[in-house]
């Protein structure tokens, strides 16, 4: 009786270590960088994948017999451009061990734009549309909008000083539209973008630029218009999609989704690894979020915050353990506090200086104080996509005074001390006090460009040229020095191991790496590798981390940067919200 009722269990996992597989890519949840410490957070985005864990099936699978096609359900929640870069350059990789690939959308956009979807889409053999759907091809369009006349209305007068000219994270609360020097960038920006989708377009249609340029211009498509430009191969709902890719595979393969393939090969290798000694690693340590002071925190109000005591000791940590040879550190950050990007900014040399290779990879944006925490690396590998540079600061603070007269508020002081009230906001900034904040901008503007200079072999001459807080794209930083290679993280990985004579083979592993114990369990001191897993969490952390950020990053001006609406992470921010569609 007991051999028969093991017999079902046996045969089922007996066929399924042998049955050939087609694996599936679902992106209608969206990719995320990593999975949130917290529980809630946690069980949130349980249903999207990870970047690393994708491009680790991938990887895997273009050597596994058993893998016999990939199928990829393009669309849904957006990606963004790094990570579609990334994505698609895995997809690349393994059409080339010769398997099938195939893309199908049940729409790129749904009268939206759906570019990026697209983009990504290229990167396989055959590309299926729902047929009642449309293929959202539009172009890129960057919006922004600028509160100068409804602070006007208001009474509200913003005073703000930056460095320099293309620094325009505080244009959207002091001018009425782009300012020339930040209308040149996002232009440049906007055109370096079309051109990297315009390009893979004409690579997978097998015609030239110009004529994928002007199939843009013509878009968006209803899905048989988008088949007759040979935009997609062919109409058809996921039954007929499924059916055809069966056919064409034979054997009657089983479909098991990627990120499971993964695990379940992630779990195979830990077994191993627990009857074996700990493997020599790359550690991969993920720097995410806007830069704060304190520790990595999430909340629905803020998203995820980069806390530099965490990833401080997480590079302290890698840099002192003797089974980590080198760091790939993984920027996904649009910047924040200058203080705070100066202390990770500092481990990074003290991990080379220890004689720890450190490559930075950088994600979708990773750019003023997420440029300031890279620059120091011995190498820096972007995506052509990549959102960077930004290299610059701002401050500043709201005038209230007519706003509070509008509603009969009247304000009084006693002040001891010449500049008490200098950041009081029912007064502008005196003369006295502007030369403060001008030579605090000043400060930190030539910290941060020396530091560039020193890290990337510039004359300062040359920083300042790409500096002035301009924005590029990873393909334009490439052109100018600022990022060493394109590509993604396991280009980095691949960086890291040959300088630190590693076989190819060697595993890059997320740092630090705990068990569900030593998460719960304390930290010892700030050494110890369990304080980069601390953060913040509980029915209280999304105020308190509101609150904790702002006061973190803008320091004594933290609820003026909070009243007129500043980025709460801080001074070294990218100005606006760069999601291309």
């Amino acid at each position: 009786m007991l051999t028969g009722a093991l017999a079902g269990p046996l045969g089922r996992f007996t066929g399924q270590r042998t049955t050939p597989l087609i694996l599936e890519l679902d992106l209608t949840e969206g990719v995320i960088e990593t999975r949130p410490p917290d529980p809630l957070s946690a069980v949130m985005t349980r249903h999207q994948p990870t970047i690393t864990d994708l491009l680790a099936g991938l990887r895997a699978a273009r050597t596994d017999e058993r893998v016999k096609a990939l199928v990829a359900k393009v669309g849904g929640k957006p990606i963004g451009l790094g990570v579609a870069q990334e994505l698609r350059e895995a997809i690349i990789r393994f059409r080339a061990s010769g398997k099938p690939t195939w893309a199908w959308a049940e729409t790129f956009g749904e009268f939206s734009a759906g570019n990026v979807p697209y983009y990504l889409a290229t990167a396989f053999d055959t590309i299926y549309l729902q047929p009642s759907g449309d293929l959202g091809l539009t172009g890129l369009a960057v919006e922004r909008p600028f509160f100068r006349g409804t602070l006007d209305k208001l009474g509200v007068q913003m005073e703000v000083g930056a460095r320099h000219e293309y620094k325009g994270a505080p244009e959207q609360l002091t001018e009425r539209g782009f300012t020339p020097p930040n209308r040149e960038a996002t232009q440049r920006i906007a055109e370096s973008v079309t051109s990297q989708i315009a390009e893979a377009i004409a690579e997978r249609g097998k015609f030239g630029v110009q004529e994928a340029s002007r199939l843009i211009d013509e878009g968006p498509y209803l899905a048989e218009q988008a088949l007759a430009a040979g935009l997609v191969d062919a109409l058809g709902y996921r039954d007929e999609v499924y059916a055809a890719l069966r056919k064409q595979v034979g054997n009657d393969p089983a479909l098991l989704f990627l990120g499971r393939y993964q695990r379940s090969r992630e779990l195979a290798s830990r077994a191993k690894r627990l009857a074996a000694p700990r493997p020599q690693a790359i550690a991969l340590i993920q720097a995410t979020g806007g830069i704060r002071r304190g520790r990595n925190g999430r909340s629905p109000l803020t998203g995820t915050a980069m806390g530099s005591d965490s990833i401080t000791a997480a590079l302290r940590g890698a840099t002192a353990d003797p089974h980590v040879r080198a760091i790939v550190l993984r920027v996904n950050s649009p910047g924040g506090s200058y203080i705070a990007s100066d202390s990770i900014w500092r481990e990074v040399v003290r991990a080379r200086n220890a004689g720890k290779p450190v490559i930075v990879s950088m994600s979708d944006v990773a750019a003023s104080g997420g440029y300031f925490i890279s620059m120091a690396a011995d190498a820096i590998v972007a995506q052509p996509g990549t959102v960077t540079g930004s290299i610059g600061v701002f401050s500043g603070k709201p005038v209230i005074s007519d706003l509070l007269g509008k509603a009969g508020v009247s304000t009084d002081s006693v002040v001891l001390g010449q500049h008490a009230a200098m950041f009081s906001t029912s007064r502008p900034f005196s003369a006295d006090e502007w030369q403060i904040v001008d030579a605090w901008l000043d400060h930190i503007y030539a910290d941060f460009t020396a530091k560039v200079a020193a890290g990337r072999g510039l004359s300062a001459e040359r920083v300042h040229e790409l500096a002035r807080g301009r924005v590029w794209t990873g393909a334009d930083a490439h052109e100018r020095k600022l990022v060493d290679e394109l590509g993604g993280v396991e280009d980095a990985a691949d960086i890291a191991r040959r300088r630190a004579g590693l076989p190819p083979t060697a595993p890059l592993v997320h740092y630090p790496r705990l068990s569900p114990l030593d998460r719960f369990r304390p930290a010892s001191n700030s050494e110890d590798r369990r304080a980069a897993a601390a953060s913040l969490s509980g029915p209280a952390a999304p105020a308190m981390q509101l609150a904790g950020l702002l006061t973190e990053s803008w320091g004594p001006v933290w609820q003026l940067a909070a009243r007129c609406g500043l980025p709460a992470a801080g001074p070294l921010m990218l100005p606006g919200s760069w999601t291309f569609h």
